[in-house]
C-alpha cells in the first residue's frame, strides 16, 4: 500500500481540536469499513496522532485499537494523580503542564512502530517553526518526536527540539491542511474534522476563552480560504460528527469533567461513525 513517490491521489486529512479528535475515530471507522483506501494521511495536532495511528495499520481492527487508547488514556490523563503532576510541572516551569519526556514516551508507548518510514501508509504531519515562524511538514524521522511536535500546544507542553528548530503546535499555522493534500497532487480528499465547523462562534463571555475563539477565527479563515482555492478537479469530502461537539471554548472545562469523560469519548465516536457511514454511503 505504501509508495513515497507519489503524486497521491487520495488524502485523508485530520485536523486539530484537542478531546475533541475522538470524532476522528468514528469517522477512520466509516472510511476502513467502506475500503475507502488513503494513498496519503495528512494530520495536525491530535490529527497527527490519529493519523499516524491509523497509518500503522489501516483496518478496521487497528481502528478498534485507536478507540481502546482513547478510552483509556482520557480516563487515566484527567485523574486526580495526572492533574497534580501536570499543576506541579506548571508551578516548577512557569510555561506548560506537562513534560515533554512524559508526553513523547506516551507516544513511543502507543506507536506500533519507531519511524515514520515504517508506516504502511505514507503520513506526514505538520508543526510551527518557532525560528523560521513558519510551517514545517515531516514526511520521515522517529515518529513519537514529530508527532509529539504537531501537538505540543503552547503552555500544554513546551516547544519540541527537533535538529536546529524548536515545534509547537501544527495547528498554529495550519489546523485542517486541505492545501497540503493539493501540494502532493490529491484530487480526491476526505476531511475528518472535530465539529467546531459545524456551530456557529460565538463572542467569549470569559476571560480564557478570548484566545480560544481568536484561534478558532484564525483556523477557520485559513481553511475557508484553502476551500476558496482548490483546484478545478479536486472534490472534498468533509465527514460530519454528527452533532455531538462541543463550542471551541467548552473544551478545557470538558476536559476537566472526570466522570463523563469516558461516556463522552464514546459518544463523540459512535456518532462521527454513524453520520459519517451514512454519508459515505450516499456518495
Amino acid at each position: 500500500m505504501r509508495s513515497d513517490r507519489g503524486p497521491y491521489e487520495v488524502a485523508f486529512v485530520l485536523g486539530g481540536g484537542g478531546i475533541l479528535g475522538a470524532h476522528e475515530v468514528g469517522m477512520l471507522r466509516a472510511l476502513a469499513e467502506s475500503s475507502i483506501e488513503p494513498d496519503v494521511i495528512l494530520g495536525t495536532s491530535i490529527g497527527a496522532i490519529n493519523g499516524a495511528m491509523f497509518a500503522a495499520d489501516p483496518t478496521v481492527e487497528g481502528v478498534r485499537r485507536i478507540g481502546r487508547l482513547w478510552v483509556d488514556a482520557n480516563i487515566v490523563g484527567v485523574s486526580g494523580g495526572a492533574l497534580l503532576r501536570r499543576v506541579t510541572t506548571l508551578a516548577r516551569t512557569g510555561t506548560h503542564l506537562q513534560s515533554l519526556e512524559e508526553a513523547r514516551q506516551r507516544l513511543a508507548d502507543a506507536f506500533p512502530v519507531e519511524r515514520v518510514e515504517e508506516l504502511k501508509v505514507p503520513f506526514q504531519c505538520v508543526a510551527a517553526s518557532i525560528e523560521r515562524a513558519a510551517e514545517h511538514w515531516f514526511a520521515d524521522g522517529v515518529l513519537a518526536d514529530v508527532v509529539l511536535a504537531s501537538c505540543a500546544v503552547p503552555g500544554i507542553l513546551p516547544p519540541v527540539p527537533i535538529g536546529d528548530e524548536h515545534f509547537i503546535d501544527g495547528g498554529i499555522v495550519n489546523s485542517i491542511p486541505v492545501a497540503r493534500a493539493v501540494v502532493l497532487g490529491a484530487s480526491t480528499i476526505y476531511v475528518l474534522q472535530v465539529g467546531r465547523l459545524e456551530r456557529p462562534l460565538q463572542p467569549p463571555r470569559w476571560p480564557w476563552e478570548v484566545g480560544l475563539v481568536a484561534f478558532e477565527v484564525a483556523r477557520r479563515h485559513r481553511f475557508a480560504s484553502d476551500l476558496v482555492s482548490l483546484p478545478d478537479g479536486v472534490r472534498l469530502h468533509v465527514l460530519p460528527t454528527g452533532g455531538s461537539a462541543a463550542p471551541a471554548y467548552n473544551d478545557l472545562a470538558g476536559q476537566l469533567r472526570v466522570r463523563r469523560m469516558a461516556r463522552g469519548v464514546q459518544q463523540q465516536i459512535d456518532s462521527s461513525y454513524e453520520a459519517s457511514l451514512r454519508y459515505l454511503r450516499e456518495q
